[in-house]
């Protein structure tokens, strides 16, 4: 029976497997983003968000015990100067799984694992969506402070004026705000 074994031997004997994780690890932390197939691209971000969580400890002890995982000096090294600095505020989701395409060789589900932090197109992207979400049509234009006033001055017993009516009014203060801006630029 094969209760309570639910990660993915992805076909390998354990010894094979854990090289390979250690591996692909080590190549993921040092170029930042790797192309593998979708299931060792899970299976590998289960293996290494918790060596990047104990990056995050700058230790002797911790700087052991990922070794004994990775294996390769320069990636323990580079995990904890570079990458442990810039994710030190992420509880966690540090790597990014996107899939890309079908292999022409035997049409297994292709995946890019990358850094979340370490993707400057999508950090670029991120912040050109912010700046654009901010600025929306009603407020590119200011408001005359009459045109609010009136609407608060109204008491609220009496009944209010047709929705058109209002309409018209908003767009005649934002033409008589327009035309002072425009004069004073000039």
């Amino acid at each position: 029976m094969r209760h309570n074994k639910k990660f993915n031997h992805l076909g390998r004997q354990s010894g094979h497997r854990k090289a390979m994780l250690a591996n692909m690890a080590s190549s993921l932390i040092l170029h930042k983003r790797i192309e593998t197939t979708l299931a060792k691209a899970k299976a590998l971000r289960v293996y290494a968000e918790p060596l990047i969580t104990k990056a995050k400890d700058d230790s002797t002890h911790s700087r052991r015990i990922v070794f004994s995982y990775l294996k390769q000096k320069e990636a323990v090294s580079e995990l904890f100067r570079v990458i442990a600095p810039k994710i030190a505020e992420r509880n966690g989701g540090y790597l990014r799984i996107l899939k890309t395409r079908m292999r022409a060789g035997d049409a297994a589900e292709m995946a890019i694992i990358e850094f979340v932090d370490f993707n400057e197109a999508a950090l670029k992207s991120a912040g050109e969506s912010a700046e654009k979400k901010t600025a929306t049509r009603r407020s590119r234009r200011p408001r005359k402070k009459n045109a609010g006033e009136t609407a608060a001055a109204k008491p609220a017993t009496e009944k209010e004026a047709p929705v058109k009516e209002e309409v018209a009014e908003a767009k005649a203060a934002d033409k008589k705000a327009v035309s002072a801006k425009e004069d004073s630029k000039e």
